[in-house]
């Protein structure tokens, strides 16, 4: 009988992983995906989509179209999972064993959670480009804006590729001026955090370019309400910040079904894992892949792909009662789109800040890090056929390696606590 194994998730981390353990595994393995619909969505496309840069319907595709033949794709809505029983309990009746479970259910978002954001004024002066619906009902919004106060805020993390706020900020600049109007149009980013970004060398930078932008950067702001009518944030801590338009980055948490299942997760619905072999600390034959995860590094595609050479190899060795291996590193890296042609990219993981030098080959790699360039903004833009055509096939990226190079300009090593 061929082992079992269901992928809980076909989004970016589930769909390459399902790809690659079936160019590894082959026939003896049964590899199931479960996911609610077969819409696959290009995420990192949405930014663009605003500023008028790609049309929404370029960036859906079939989620079965995506995945090797004999691989399964059922369409379903998870329950939860019972990790005694070794099943997952789908809505409606129905279950489904496993030998090898992995968890690539992704983040959600969740602006209820933050008070009156959803209420008066949600879709028509406040909006979020993080999903296809709210990114064309900005576009449509931007287009007919003749200035004022426009706001982006970022209500807490973790969410989604942490930098794509401050790109909508540079992009913003960008459209306002080609545009004519950035004159009139006050351009402030809000932010929970102390800086423009998490990695205090990435952050001092691109605080500096926000600035130069005309930017204004308010921090430690923790959002409590939204009042749309009025056109009003407020903090925890009483601070008001007017808009005529909201563009808001809402809290993130774990799939629903994940909370649901016992010992899982952590306090916000994220899979508790070894943040080096993406194993759960709940059970040896289930691991998480991508956003699912609470490891301590970026949601971002970029993590889902390096950590899938570390899950791809974890299974296999779980089915073959081998011991695993603790590869993944925290490696992250992220195009940053800052207008006019250009971009920068950085280079992370747990333990190394964000690292100057070149990329994919610390000294002699075309793309450099930590600077602006025409080339990094070429690659973010080429990004989108590398998506459909190599990286979710489960194919390798030339010259790009899961642990993070350390060499050439290399930033001193951080500490960043005790790994599990």
């Amino acid at each position: 009988m061929n082992e079992r194994i269901v992928i809980l998730g076909g989004g970016t981390g589930g769909t390459l992983l399902a790809n690659r353990l079936r160019a590894g595994l082959g026939d003896r393995t049964r590899i199931t995906v479960i996911d609610r619909d077969d819409s696959h969505l290009y995420q990192p496309g949405l930014l663009f989509v605003p500023f008028g840069l790609t049309a929404p319907q370029r960036l859906v595709r079939s989620r079965s179209a995506q995945l090797r033949e004999g691989i399964d794709l059922r369409l379903a809505t998870v329950d939860s999972v019972e990790l005694a029983a070794g099943e997952v309990t789908l809505q409606g009746g129905g279950r489904v064993g496993y030998d090898v479970l992995v968890i690539a259910s992704g983040a959600s978002l969740l602006p209820r959670e933050t008070e009156g954001l959803t209420g008066p004024g949600w879709g028509t002066r406040a909006f979020t480009f993080y999903t296809l619906d709210g990114a064309t009902g900005l576009r449509d919004a931007l287009a007919s804006w003749r200035g004022g106060k426009l706001v982006v805020n970022l209500t807490d993390l973790p969410i989604k590729c942490p930098v794509a706020p401050l790109e909508f900020c540079f992009l913003a600049d960008w459209h306002l001026r080609r545009r004519g109007i950035r004159g009139t149009t006050e351009l402030t980013f809000v932010t929970s955090l102390d800086g423009a970004f998490t990695k205090p060398v990435a952050s001092r930078e691109l605080d500096g370019l926000l600035r130069a932008k005309g930017v204004e950067v308010v921090t430690d702001f923790n959002t409590g309400s939204v009042d749309g009518e009025a056109g009003v944030l407020t903090s925890y801590d009483g601070r008001e910040v007017p808009f005529d338009l909201l563009v808001s980055v809402p809290l993130h948490g774990g799939a629903e079904f994940v909370q649901r299942s016992p010992e899982l997760a952590d306090e916000l619905g994220f899979v508790r894992v070894d943040r080096h072999t993406l194993r759960s600390l709940a059970a040896e034959n289930v691991f998480a892949i991508g956003d699912a995860t609470d490891a301590p590094t970026s949601k971002a595609g970029s993590v889902a792909h390096f950590q899938a050479d570390t899950v791809a190899a974890n299974v296999g060795h779980v089915l073959a009662s081998q011991p695993l291996e603790g590869s993944f590193d925290g490696h992250a890296n992220c195009f940053v789109e800052t207008g006019y042609g250009k971009g920068l990219l950085i280079d992370f993981n747990y333990e190394l800040e964000p690292v100057t030098g070149r990329f994919p080959d610390p000294r002699f790699g075309p793309l450099p890090l930590l600077r602006e360039s025409r080339l990094n903004h070429l690659g973010k833009r080429a990004f989108e056929w590398a998506y459909w055509h190599l990286l979710l096939p489960g194919h390798r990226i030339p010259g790009v390696r899961s642990q993070l190079q350390n060499g050439g300009g290399r930033m001193p090593a951080i500490t960043q606590g005790a790994t599990r």
